[in-house]
């Protein structure tokens, strides 16, 4: 633990939002104590650290809980400033195009991306996946552009605040090429991403934190079995 902080985490394996508060901490050599949560039977302890929204990831640190995944990276990035590299840039402007793109990473690919696959009707889904794709192709000029360069990383030539908040999405992106042939970062439409999604992959920090994806596959099935189950029963 540094410099005798307590750090505890509540979270989800399955959990991109909680992977990426995983992958913040390790790239800064932190320490924590890790509660899986029941995201079905709630704890006290997350109904009260996060009374707002109720969800997991929530960090807490010497008791006080900081909620929201992007919110606790900066959170981390800034309490422990001495501690392993920094997430965001130093430039001013820089650290402003990290958190606008952290930020469209989840209003503009997540969501619609998440309605491809539990969207009611066909059409819904089929929405959903044109704009998580055009969010993608987006997203292949802002790493062309954050990563000036520098070693393919929208870090630079290390991983930063972007890095972690698209790299948290990966297992997801495996998974779905396994249950669907569904290529997210497509090498014919986003060559860039598609190199940078294998050397995260290659990252160290990746390989201990991201879950695995055959484990992933087998829950997302079993998922849109008992879905498409209980859809079934409200037509009778």
């Amino acid at each position: 633990m540094a410099g005798g902080d307590e750090l505890k985490l509540l979270g989800s394996w399955l959990s991109p939002f909680a992977t990426r508060v995983k992958l913040a901490l390790a790239l800064k050599g932190l320490s924590y104590a890790e509660v899986e949560e029941d995201l079905c039977n709630k704890s006290e302890l997350l109904l009260r650290s996060n009374p707002v929204h109720k969800k997991v990831p929530v960090l807490i640190h010497n008791g006080v809980p900081v909620c929201e995944s992007v919110i606790i990276m900066q959170y981390i990035d800034e309490a422990f400033a001495g501690a392993g590299p920094s997430l965001l840039p130093l430039d001013p402007h820089e650290r402003a195009v990290a958190r606008f793109w952290a930020s469209y990473i989840d209003e503009k690919l997540v969501i619609p991306w998440v309605r491809s696959f539990r969207g009611t009707t066909e059409e819904e889904k089929s929405e959903g996946l044109k704009q998580a794709f055009a969010a993608v192709e987006n997203l292949e000029g802002a790493l062309r552009e954050c990563s000036k360069g520098k070693g393919g990383f929208f870090g630079g030539d290390g991983i930063g605040l972007v890095d972690i908040t698209l790299g948290s999405l990966l297992t997801w992106a495996h998974a779905a090429e396994v249950m669907s042939g569904t290529r997210i970062f497509d090498p014919a439409r986003t060559p860039l991403l598609a190199a940078w999604m294998v050397r995260f992959d290659e990252l160290d920090v990746a390989k201990a934190v991201l879950p695995d994806v055959g484990r992933m596959v087998e829950f997302k099935t079993k998922q849109a079995r008992a879905l498409a189950a209980a859809r079934a029963s409200d037509s009778k």
